[in-house]
């Protein structure tokens, strides 16, 4: 009796104890729909190996006002000492010479030390980003310093050079100018100066517009200044802001004052207009007598004759 009982009441026995296991189970959660991962950012490039401004020292203006490009075609064929001008103190050149071949330019130019490297033709950030096959590397000369040979385009006028500093691995802005007033005479090509004969000055008395240039920047000169043209060679009258000059040098040959009464006043030969005329003037005005570079520049556009 008892058995037939409990058989009986085994399908809800069973049913009761697996309601029971289910009330301590875990919730299933609904199905979610995962969102896609989003495209990873691009890693930025490396900015470029360029210094920038805060890096640099004060960058200097090297093209004067006036002057004209002087390309390898106003150039006889040849190597030359040059001077050559920097943007940069931290650039020293100790030497330079221009090669003129062939219708084209290029320079050696030897530094005063070691720090850079390599050296390209064009911006600092055309260096960075540009091939290493474009590098200029530095060569040893026979004192072992180091040197390095470059294209140029003209002579008085800016070549962009940027720099590869060995220390900092940053490649620095430079601007170079190749003086061609610092070249010799037989250097340029019959023709190249504007002179009083290919002018066609007659022997007589003229006066033009000079421009000094050099030195601290104080000084001055009287503008416009005498000329004289005789026998086809012609001589200017040049006239100092103060009396505190003894001599001028052009080259080898020196100039004394014809008066030094409130002003310096020198006759000195013009060997040609419209370019800027290396000179030296030595001044008394300081602690010791002392030689300035100046240039002189002689427009031929404002010639007239003397009444």
């Amino acid at each position: 009796m008892k058995r037939r009982r409990f058989l009986s009441l085994l399908p809800c026995l069973l049913l009761a104890a697996l309601c029971a296991c289910g009330q301590g189970a875990p919730a299933v959660p609904p199905e979610t729909e995962t969102p896609a991962a989003e495209a990873a950012e691009p890693a930025p490039s490396p900015s470029p190996a360029v210094a920038d401004a805060s890096q640099m020292t004060t960058v200097e203006e090297v093209v004067e006002e006036g002057m004209t490009p002087v390309y390898a075609d106003s150039l006889v064929d040849g190597d030359y000492p040059v001077e050559v001008k920097c943007s940069s103190s931290m650039f020293r050149i100790e030497k330079a010479v221009l090669h003129v071949r062939d219708g084209g330019l290029s320079a050696t130019l030897t530094l005063g030390s070691k720090g850079y490297l390599a050296v390209y033709p064009g911006s600092a950030l055309e260096a960075a980003t540009a091939d290493e096959s474009g590098h200029i590397p530095f060569t040893e000369d026979a004192d072992g310093a180091y040197a390095f040979t470059i294209p140029l385009e003209a002579l008085d006028a800016p070549v962009p050079c940027a720099a590869f500093s060995k220390n900092k691995q940053l490649w620095y802005d430079r601007t170079l100018l190749f003086r061609a007033d610092s070249l010799p005479a037989d250097a340029f090509r019959a023709g190249f100066f504007t002179t009083a004969e290919s002018l066609g000055l007659a022997d007589g008395d003229y006066s033009a517009e000079v421009m000094l240039a050099g030195g601290s920047g104080r000084a001055s000169v009287q503008s416009p200044c005498r000329l004289r043209v005789e026998n086809g060679v012609c001589t200017a009258e040049i006239v100092w802001g103060s009396g505190n000059y003894d001599y001028m040098r052009l080259d080898d040959e020196v100039y004394l004052p014809v008066s030094s009464e409130g002003s310096s006043v020198f006759w000195i030969p013009v060997a040609f207009f419209d370019r800027s005329m290396p000179v030296i003037a030595d001044t008394t005005a300081m602690s010791q007598p002392h030689e300035i570079a100046y240039t002189l520049r002689f427009d031929s556009a404002t010639i007239e004759a003397a009444p």
